[in-house]
């Protein structure tokens, strides 16, 4: 059972875990699986790898090198941190029971996993291991999708083409009877994520706190002023959007830095760390371009670079719109501008509100310094979308203003 929390707690009285107990308990959980799961080898835990969701550690065991990933309570760290699940004590009790969990998160992770092996497409990382709510993977080598995407901007259609293709077997309908009952991953659902971070008085609060700890206060009080009121708009916007309920499936995790080319880019690539859910494949299209943009928002490659990028995002998307007519392809690009937009605001409130111990990847700490355009970007497609309901043009106005964040 997965705790239903994104939140900043707004309750004064709880004392929040502190990184130093959260981590050595992720540490020692890794090693009592490994001497579980491999008795007899030493096991060493060499390097943390920053991450804002579940403790990632590289790990050898004998003379392997794997990934060992945990999560307390299927929760973020940033909200374990801010106490959102309470004081360390509860967390650590209720942990005990949620590591052994059929349902806990690293379980379904790694029955997706296990499920992915068995079809011809995606290629996936190798499960090396699974034990007490730690997951163990065998590396993947190569360069990422975004990597790549830098360093070859005038193959950006044809990469993200490539990406796609692998996914053709769960964006199938029908393909969620490949799923078990209860094994999707819906804390991957992007809607779902919004409405959870952005509900109620806790939501309130959370935007209030936006960059508390990361931002210096004039830039802060326009970053919140500005996801205010895209946050506002954007909950409007949600109404619009399909239903969820279907028969396709969505990889649901798909971003640049989780797409690997082991043997060239012009090979099929691996692809880690899925996040299955029952959803439309738009899901995968607005994720992959959400996060394609902010990490031309984070490097800043230069007009050139960022042209060809944005135009290859734009080629692509002509290529996934198929062959709708002209009112539904202009209803297929709201949902997916709406969709990209909540999930922009997602992971950028996710990162700028991070506790100042957390180590975070250097994307985020990029992403924080360029919080401010990056909001202005949510805020001029949001008010697009809201205020030229049925208007043409959206979509290009929307990558015209990637275009000036980015370069």
């Amino acid at each position: 059972m997965t705790v239903d929390v994104d939140a900043v707690s707004a309750r004064p009285e709880i004392t929040r875990p502190h990184l130093a107990e959260v981590f050595g308990h992720a540490c020692a959980a890794i090693h009592r699986a490994a001497a579980g799961l491999w008795p007899g080898e030493p096991v060493t835990l060499e390097r943390h790898v920053p991450s804002v969701t579940g403790y990632v550690h590289q790990t050898r065991v004998g003379g392997r090198v794997l990934y060992a990933k945990t999560s307390i309570l299927g929760v973020s760290l940033v909200s374990l941190l801010r106490g959102a699940c309470g004081p360390w004590p509860a967390v650590r009790r209720a942990q005990q029971a949620y590591a052994t969990q059929l349902d806990g998160l690293m379980t379904r992770e790694a029955a997706q996993l296990q499920v992915l092996v068995q079809m011809d497409r995606p290629q996936v990382c190798t499960v090396a291991g699974m034990s007490e709510g730690v997951i163990f993977t065998e590396p993947v080598t190569g360069p990422s999708l975004g990597e790549v995407l830098l360093a070859r901007p005038a193959d950006t259609c044809a990469l993200l083409v490539r990406t796609f293709d692998e996914l053709h077997p769960l964006h199938r309908p029908g393909a969620a009877r490949r799923l078990a009952p209860g094994g999707a991953i819906g804390e991957r659902s992007i809607a779902g994520t919004f409405l959870r971070k952005f509900h109620g008085l806790s939501g309130e609060t959370y935007l209030d706190m936006l960059g508390a700890e990361r931002c210096e206060p004039g830039p802060r009080a326009e970053v919140v002023e500005l996801a205010r009121r895209s946050v506002v708009r954007l909950r409007q916007l949600r109404m619009m959007l399909p239903g969820s309920v279907g028969t396709s499936l969505a990889y649901g995790d798909l971003k640049p830095e989780h797409v690997i080319f082991t043997d060239g880019h012009d090979e099929r690539p691996v692809l880690l760390d899925p996040g299955i859910l029952r959803a439309s494949p738009m899901v995968d299209t607005a994720k992959m371009i959400s996060r394609t943009v902010l990490l031309l928002a984070a490097r800043r490659p230069g007009p050139e670079t960022a042209r060809q990028v944005v135009g290859g995002i734009a080629a692509f998307t002509d290529q996934q719109a198929g062959q709708l007519s002209g009112r539904e392809r202009r209803a297929w690009e709201r949902g997916l501008m709406t969709l990209w937009m909540m999930d922009t605001v997602n992971i950028l409130a996710t990162y700028l509100s991070a506790p100042a111990a957390l180590p975070v990847p250097a994307l985020a700490l990029a992403l924080v310094n360029r919080a401010g355009p990056v909001c202005r970007l949510v805020d001029e497609v949001s008010a697009d979308l809201a205020e030229r309901p049925a208007g043409p043009g959206s979509w290009e106005r929307a990558l015209g203003h990637v275009w000036a964040v980015a370069a």
